[in-house]
């Protein structure tokens, strides 16, 4: 494919420290890495972390890198793992719609990012998907993390595989586990 040779090219440039290649890959990365980094996390200010976190951690760590797997999947393992770890360290999550302790008449919406939304657009969200975010946001992290990556990033089974290092099977029961959690609450609050 086109673009993993691209990435093989520029992986193979910024790990003998081309710094402009590097930055080539944060450019190519950044915006995808965000997006699954706040759809597990639901926190516009550590998704951002995440993002830089995964990028130090890439470039501290280019000797780890294994050049017969793809770029993008050991990019989006490390920045699936500080999600995971950012899960488990979690005091109980606030709802979005709860109201934030230091900030008057502020809710947990105003955080969502726009995605080159208008304001108009981000208010005008269905009840339904915020409803589902925040099923999705109350699932435990093991079954989070692959929901996010299969349903809302779209990566195979396999993909879901290789980026947590974890067989196939295991993905495939923890979709399910995680698919029945959420039917279980979404029916709950349907009714």
């Amino acid at each position: 494919m086109v673009v993993e040779h691209f990435d093989a090219r520029l992986v193979k440039l910024a790990r003998k420290g081309d710094q402009g290649a590097f930055a080539e890959l944060v450019d190519l990365y950044k915006d995808k890495l965000y997006h699954l980094a706040y759809r597990m996390l639901s926190n516009r200010h550590e998704a951002e972390d995440v993002v830089q976190e995964t990028f130090l951690r890439v470039h501290k760590n280019w000797s780890r890198y294994d050049d017969k797997q793809k770029f993008s999947t050991w990019i989006y393992r490390i920045a699936t793992n500080l999600c995971i770890d950012r899960l488990r360290k979690r005091k109980p999550s606030y709802y979005l719609d709860a109201e934030m302790n230091d900030q008057e008449g502020m809710d947990g919406y105003t955080l969502i990012p726009g995605d080159e939304r208008t304001p108009e657009s981000e208010y005008l969200l269905s009840e339904t998907q915020q409803t589902i975010h925040q099923a999705i946001d109350g699932l435990p992290a093991k079954y989070k993390s692959v929901i996010v990556l299969r349903y809302l990033q779209e990566m195979s089974l396999q993909e879901i595989s290789d980026v947590l290092d974890m067989p196939v099977t295991t993905v495939k029961t923890r979709v399910h586990r995680g698919r029945e959690f959420l039917r279980k609450k979404l029916e709950h609050k349907m009714l």
